[in-house]
C-alpha cells in the first residue's frame, strides 16, 4: 500500500494533459485516503502486537505493485491506477479470508471496510475509462 500511495503521490505532481486540474485534484484526494488507510493498517498491526513494516526497503521487498517512474499522460495514469487498485482489492480479499479463518473480527471489519471502497473506486475508475 506504501507503493501505490508513492505512486499517486508521483502521478499527482507530474500530471499532464489538458485534463490536468481534474487529475490532480482527483490523485491528491486519492493518496490522501490512502495515507489515512496506512494509518488504520498500521495501528491494526500494532494492537495484534506485531510492528508494521516501515522501511522502504521493506515495502519495495514485499510490495505486489510495480513502482510508478515515468508518468504517462492524461488518463493512461487511470489505468495504472485501476490496475492497482485491483492488485490491492486481492490483497484485501486474502487478508480478511485470513482474518476470518483465526476469527479476527477486528481485521474482517478493516477489510470489509476497505474492499468496499476500493470496489467503488474500481467502478468510477471503470466507468471514467469507458
Amino acid at each position: 500500500m506504501q507503493i501505490e500511495y508513492q505512486n499517486l503521490r508521483t502521478i499527482h505532481w507530474l500530471v499532464k494533459g489538458p485534463q490536468f486540474y481534474q487529475l490532480h485534484k482527483y490523485y491528491e484526494e486519492l493518496y490522501s485516503e490512502t495515507a489515512d488507510i496506512i494509518d488504520e493498517v498500521a495501528e491494526r498491526v500494532l494492537m495484534l502486537g506485531s510492528e508494521p513494516l516501515h522501511t522502504y526497503s521493506d515495502y519495495l521487498k514485499t510490495a505486489k505493485i510495480q513502482v510508478v517512474s515515468e508518468v504517462a499522460k492524461g488518463t493512461e495514469n487511470l489505468q495504472i491506477t485501476l490496475e492497482n487498485q485491483n492488485n490491492l482489492l486481492q490483497q484485501y480479499r486474502l487478508i480478511i479470508a485470513e482474518a476470518s479463518a483465526t476469527n479476527d473480527e477486528g481485521t474482517v471489519a478493516l477489510m470489509s471496510e476497505l474492499i468496499s471502497s476500493t470496489e467503488k473506486r474500481i467502478w468510477m475508475l471503470n466507468s471514467t475509462l469507458v
